[in-house]
């Protein structure tokens, strides 16, 4: 027992002697500090999915009263309108110049083919030079034109006793987010990308620092083992995630976006802390093999990647080949993303989680042996 105490007080002491030399870097301090709120705040205000205020012109053949309605409907807050082209040579060139993301072209007896029940063929030239804007618009755009032919239809209909049209109605229910605001996803994104990111850089950044100014070697030939030392940083910086993380949370994604927090918050910190303990062995790992702070940095960008791109976050695990799906299953964010917005936001518990959790600790304490071996190997 007087064994197991004297153990933890060394890991203690030593993870207070990691704080206070974090105390004592204040441009560091001021780059978590800002990681954690300036950065999520500007991620969750100035990062949308939706279209906003697309350049739309119009070559319009017809000019008719019909035509001129539905050019009125691509308005704002979707379409900025610019007005109406005089050749298809000039709409072409706006395309090119990147003036305008799209160009409709209303065709010559646009209004008479209607009134007379003709099908009508409308043409949309797009930019999707920048994909995600392109598909955005496309579907907007087909929406506006859905309706206005529903409400050309039942114009035509107005002598027509309704209740016998036989109608599909298309009804949604949006669960979690209802008002389906995109600063909810994006702040709460953002939040697990800053603590993937700071999760790996502070380890592996604390231990090359004693690597650069050699007070690595005073440590391993104390009376310490290689797992506390290891130990005490990642739990100093794992405490520093954690509190960045609460500041996040109840400081900026909560009081500024207004997102509920529907789960157990408890819960919440629990698998933040298995998911930073897993990142802290990557950090480690990252710490046997750089030189410098500036190595670190790098390999922290190389390893983030990957993470983020096998997050299932952006891009749904459905939409991804085989061996990216399977592989999906070595990163830990994807199981922290995936618990994460589950607690949040459709506040699940561990009768739902549990299988996920179980999955990200087996993983953290695969990677966090590999890298107290890796250090082992190069410092023992």
């Amino acid at each position: 027992m007087n064994g197991v105490l004297l153990w933890l007080q060394r890991v203690g002491a030593l993870a207070l002697k990691e704080l206070k030399q974090l105390s004592r870097d204040p441009v560091l301090i001021v780059v978590i500090a800002y990681f954690f709120t300036a950065d999520i705040y500007i991620a969750g205000i100035g990062i949308k999915m939706d279209l906003s205020n697309a350049s739309i012109a119009v070559l319009d053949h017809d000019h008719s009263a019909t035509s001129r309605e539905l050019v009125y409907r691509f308005q704002a807050p979707y379409f900025s309108l610019q007005g109406e082209l005089e050749s298809d040579a000039q709409a072409l060139a706006m395309l090119d110049r990147g003036e305008v993301l799209a160009v409709l072209d209303i065709p010559p007896d646009f209004e008479r083919d209607l009134r007379r029940g003709r099908n009508v063929t409308l043409q949309m030239q797009i930019d999707a030079s920048n994909a995600t804007l392109g598909i955005l618009a496309t579907t907007y755009a087909g929406q506006i034109v859905t309706r206005f032919g529903e409400d050309m239809a039942l114009e035509s209909l107005k002598n027509i006793d309704l209740q016998r049209v036989p109608v599909v109605i298309d009804a949604h229910r949006v669960y979690y987010n209802p008002n389906q605001q995109d600063a909810w996803f994006m702040s709460i994104s953002e939040m697990l990308t800053v603590i993937t990111m700071l999760s790996l850089m502070l380890p592996a950044a604390a231990a090359v620092r004693e690597k650069e100014r050699g007070t690595i070697e005073q440590l391993l030939v104390s009376p310490l083992s290689s797992s506390q030392i290891l130990l005490s940083k990642v739990l100093a910086m794992g405490l520093v995630v954690l509190l960045g993380t609460a500041v996040a949370l109840f400081l900026i994604i909560e009081p500024a976006f207004h997102v509920p927090i529907k789960g157990d918050i408890a819960l919440f910190f629990l698998v933040t802390a298995l998911y930073v303990f897993a990142n802290c062995g990557l950090g480690l790992f990252i710490a046997t093999i750089s030189r410098n702070l500036g190595q670190v940095v790098m390999l922290v960008i190389l390893i983030m990647m990957p993470l983020l791109l096998l997050s299932g976050a952006w891009t749904p695990p459905e939409a991804m080949p085989d061996f990216l799906r399977n592989a999906m299953h070595l990163s830990p964010l994807f199981y922290y993303t995936t618990l994460s917005y589950a607690i949040l936001l459709k506040g699940a518990g561990t009768a739902i989680l549990w299988w996920e959790m179980l999955q990200l600790t087996l993983l953290g304490l695969i990677v966090f042996s590999f890298g107290v071996w890796r250090f082992r190997r190069q410092f023992g």
